[in-house]
C-alpha cells in the first residue's frame, strides 16, 4: 500500500472471511445525494454508529460508506477477542488510574451486553463463546510483566488463576511458556462473520455501500463528502475509518498506523488437535506487546498472530516464514507446520494509547485509535458516537468524553523514526516472546 492513499489495500484477503460463503457486497450507489447523516468507515464503530443513529431517528436517511466490502476491513481481520479490560490503564484524564480502569470496564461490560443482545435479536451466527483468555510468558521479564498485571486485576477486583509451566502445557500442549495466567474476561467471535452479520441486520433507513473509497470531506452547511464516482452531502458526518482518518484531514498529529500479521493452519485431524490441549477453543495473548498471539479456533485451525510494521505492508512470503517459525517454536511435536492462510491487518495507534473521540467541528464526529484492541472498544465507542451525533446525553457519553486525549506526534520523517526504532527496541526486549 503506498502511503498516499486515503484507504486500505492489503496484499491478501483476510483468513476469516476466507473460511466464510460468499457474500455479495453492497456497490450499488445510491439513488439520492443528500443524507441526513453520513458515517466513514464499516468496521465495527461505523457500524455501530450508523446502528445507533438509525434506531434514534427512524425517519432519518444515513449513509455508511466503506472502501472495502464489509469482512476485508481492519474489523474483519483481527484475533477475534473481544476483551472487557482496560487495554491502556493510562487514559487517566481526571481521577485516579483505579477509577478510571473502573469505568472503563464498566463501558466495555456496557458493550458487550448490547452486542450479544444485537447477535441474539439477529441470529448472526458468528461462534460467540466466552472461554476467556489466557496471557503467557516464556522469559523472565515477561513473568515479571504479567505479575505486574495481576496487581492491576487484584486492585479492579477481576478474578484470575495463575498456572506454572506445568499446567500451561497440560492446557495448551506446549512447554514453551514458563507461567502464566487464566482470566474470564474474554469472548472469542470469528470477527469477519461477526462484522457481516451486524452489516446485514441494519435498519432499514441505513443504505449501505461498500466498496467505494471516500476521497476528502468539505466542512460546510452541509457538509460535502466526495467519493470515488460521486459528491454527498450531510449536516452531520461520522468519521469512523480508523487510522485513515488522516488522509481525510484529521488526527494527522495525533494517530499513526501498523500492520499486523495473522495466518490459519490447514484444518487438523484430531490426532494434531490433541496435541494442542484438551479444549476445543482457547487464545494466549502475550507477554510483551510485540509477542506472538495464539488462538486454537473451535473450528479445527491453528492461529498465529505476530509482527508489526510501520504504514506499509511487508513483504507476505516473509510474514509467512516468521509466522511459521512462530509456530514450530512452540509446537515442534507437531506434523506439519503449513499455514494455509496468511494476512495483514491495518490498526491505528496514539503515542500515548487514548482514543481520539468526540466532535471535531459542527455536525462532524470522529472515533478512532483503538490502540489494537478495537473489537469492543470501538464498537461501545461507536454506539456512543452515534448518541453523540443525536444529541444524546448519557452518563457512559460523558465517562467516554472525560477520557484523557492523545498525545502530539512529532511529524514525518521523525515519526517514522521513532516508531521503527520502537519497534525494533521491543522486537529486541521481546525476546522468546516473539
Amino acid at each position: 500500500m503506498t502511503t498516499s492513499q486515503t484507504f486500505p489495500s492489503y496484499q491478501a484477503g483476510s483468513g476469516w472471511n476466507a473460511l466464510l460463503p460468499r457474500r455479495e457486497p453492497k456497490q450499488t450507489a445510491p439513488a439520492e445525494k443528500n443524507f441526513d447523516a453520513i458515517v466513514i468507515g464499516a468496521g465495527v464503530t461505523g457500524l455501530a454508529a450508523a446502528r445507533r443513529i438509525a434506531e434514534l431517528e427512524p425517519q432519518s436517511r444515513i449513509l455508511l460508506v466503506d472502501a472495502n466490502e464489509i469482512g476485508e476491513g481492519s474489523s474483519g481481520r483481527n484475533s477475534g477477542f473481544l476483551i472487557n479490560l482496560p487495554h491502556n490503564t493510562g487514559m487517566s484524564g481526571h481521577g485516579s488510574p483505579i477509577e478510571v480502569a473502573r469505568k472503563q470496564i464498566a463501558l466495555y461490560n456496557t458493550g458487550l451486553a448490547w452486542m450479544k443482545s444485537l447477535i441474539d435479536r439477529h441470529q448472526i451466527d458468528c461462534d460467540w463463546n466466552p472461554a476467556g483468555k489466557y496471557h503467557a510468558a516464556a522469559t523472565a521479564e515477561g513473568e515479571k510483566s504479567l505479575r505486574s498485571t495481576l496487581h492491576q486485576y487484584r486492585e479492579w477486583g477481576v478474578n484470575y488463576r495463575e498456572l506454572d509451566q506445568g499446567e500451561l502445557q497440560q492446557q495448551l500442549g506446549t512447554s514453551y511458556y514458563r507461567y502464566g495466567y487464566h482470566s474470564d474476561n474474554n469472548i472469542f467471535v470469528q470477527p469477519a462473520a461477526l462484522v457481516r452479520g451486524l452489516a446485514d441486520s441494519l435498519p432499514p433507513n441505513v443504505c449501505l455501500w461498500e466498496n467505494e473509497p471516500v476521497l476528502a470531506i468539505e466542512k460546510g452547511r452541509p457538509h460535502r463528502v466526495t467519493t470515488r464516482s460521486m459528491q454527498l452531502t450531510a449536516p452531520r458526518v461520522v468519521i469512523a475509518n480508523n487510522g485513515f482518518a488522516r488522509k481525510l484531514g484529521f488526527a494527522r498529529d495525533r494517530v499513526f498506523t501498523i500492520y499486523t500479521y495473522a495466518a490459519f493452519t490447514p484444518q487438523l485431524d484430531e490426532d494434531e488437535l490433541s496435541k494442542l490441549g484438551p479444549a476445543p477453543e482457547w487464545g494466549v495473548i502475550p507477554a510483551n506487546r510485540l509477542g506472538t498471539t495464539l488462538r486454537r479456533v473451535a473450528s479445527g485451525r491453528f492461529m498465529v498472530r505476530s509482527a508489526y510494521s510501520y504504514e506499509q505492508e511487508q513483504s507476505l512470503p516473509q510474514v509467512h516464514a516468521l509466522l511459521k517459525d512462530c509456530y514450530r517454536h512452540r509446537y515442534p511435536h507437531m506434523k506439519s507446520h503449513e499455514l494455509e492462510y496468511v494476512w495483514g491487518g491495518v490498526t491505528a495507534l496514539t503515542r500515548n494509547g487514548a482514543m481520539y473521540f468526540g466532535c471535531v467541528a459542527e455536525g462532524m464526529y470522529i472515533s478512532i485509535g483503538c490502540n489494537g484492541a478495537g473489537m469492543l472498544k470501538g464498537s461501545m465507542f461507536g454506539k456512543l458516537m452515534g448518541e453523540m451525533a443525536c444529541g444524546h446525553q448519557s452518563p457512559e457519553l460523558a465517562d467516554a468524553l472525560g477520557f484523557q486525549r492523545p498525545s502530539w506526534l512529532p511529524p514525518e520523517p521523525i515519526r517514522r523514526m521513532a516508531v521503527v526504532g520502537a519497534i525494533q527496541y521491543q522486537k529486541h526486549r521481546a525476546g522468546l516472546e516473539r
